[in-house]
């Protein structure tokens, strides 16, 4: 049997705007440099926010459940592996990453079962928006 995920492209788009995006790049590019990197999780979080408040899929609005408190244990533990293997661990960090996103893309608000995976799928490409 095989898995088949209907999606109608009048029910899924992204409503986000290319000064938006770029005001939030930059504010969390300047967070991230004035504070060193140590505010990473922070800009990041803020910033995957943005994007997911403005995905729509079938319809349902997804919202990002992910605090950047979360993401800021993973960071301290992640720059503590690549700083004690030489960097080497730096090859696994956007998996990681990825991992951790999945954990935490959507809400009650948002799509489930079925739906979830695709929105995963389409963000991880980098596709399903407009």
């Amino acid at each position: 049997m095989e898995n088949t995920i209907n999606v109608t492209n009048e029910n899924s788009y992204f409503d986000g705007g290319l000064l938006q995006l770029i005001g939030w790049r930059i504010l969390g590019t300047l967070v991230t440099v004035c504070t060193f990197g140590i505010c990473y999780p922070w800009a990041f979080c803020m910033i995957y926010n943005w994007e997911t408040k403005h995905t729509v899929i079938n319809g349902k609005r997804l919202v990002f459940d992910g605090k950047a408190i979360q993401l800021f244990a993973l960071w301290i533990k992640w720059l503590f592996l690549c700083f004690i293997t030489l960097g080497i661990y730096s090859f696994w960090i956007s998996i990681s990453l990825k991992k951790w996103k999945t954990k935490h893309p959507l809400s009650d608000k948002a799509p489930s079962g079925r739906e979830a995976l695709l929105f995963r799928y389409l963000h991880d490409r980098g596709g399903g928006g407009k």
